[in-house]
């Protein structure tokens, strides 16, 4: 997923920000309220983790902002503000989730893939795929899990994170470009065959059949 993560407590970001990308998440980050949404307009991001007190306002005021304008991109909300009276207002923002903080960072991966699920349209974290020959293949996108006729299969954080991707979106054709932005954060730099790399490496783990190569367009899995 490609997450935008909206907080001013520096060691806090970063610990979030550590453990996303350990999970092959992309994240961008900022403290700024005025930089969350020129970041916003420019990127479609999948989720904004959002802190409600920022040194140039307030982080409400963005989500309301966001909501005003038609933006849909799911957000959860991080803050040490835990009376009912606040979590009320950020849900009525239009915030997806709250967590309060000290929070556990694999409370929020939970709750980010939760998100993530319910907005794809598809809350079910138990996907069957189709591999070579009618191979029964099954992921789990809760555990980032996949069994292959039984067996575990191991992916890498990238290609779980590519899998992840098209998944997410099924029968849709992701270009080469779309899933480079979803896969790396600002200032990463990317091969110009990154795409194809992973691509190959999952058909070789997952077989031909599941990832489907839309020439000159790019690649899906069917729904």
């Amino acid at each position: 997923m490609r997450i935008l993560l909206v907080e001013d407590e520096r060691y806090l970001a970063e610990a979030v920000r550590d453990h996303l990308l350990a999970s092959g998440d992309a994240v961008d980050m900022t403290e700024s309220v005025v930089e969350a949404e020129i970041m916003l307009r420019g990127t479609p991001y999948d989720v904004l983790l959002l802190d409600l007190n920022l040194p140039d306002g307030r982080g409400i005021d963005l989500l309301r902002g966001m909501r005003r304008a038609g933006s849909v991109t799911p957000c959860i909300i991080l803050t040490a503000q835990d009376q009912i009276s606040d979590r009320i207002a950020g849900l009525n923002a239009g915030a997806d989730d709250y967590l309060v903080k000290p929070f556990d960072l694999h409370e929020l991966s939970a709750r980010l893939l939760a998100v993530a699920r319910r907005y794809s349209g598809n809350p079910n974290p138990l996907i069957r795929l189709s591999g070579d020959n009618g191979g029964a293949i099954e992921v789990d996108l809760a555990s980032r899990s996949v069994v292959i006729d039984g067996q575990q299969t191991d992916l890498t954080s990238r290609e779980w994170a590519l899998l992840d991707q098209l998944l997410r979106r099924p029968g849709a054709t992701l270009s080469k470009a779309q899933l480079e932005e979803a896969l790396y954060e600002f200032g990463a730099e990317i091969e110009s065959n990154t795409v194809e790399v992973y691509v190959s490496r999952l058909r070789r783990k997952l077989g031909k059949a599941v990832i489907h190569t839309v020439r000159g367009v790019g690649y899906r899995i069917e729904g």
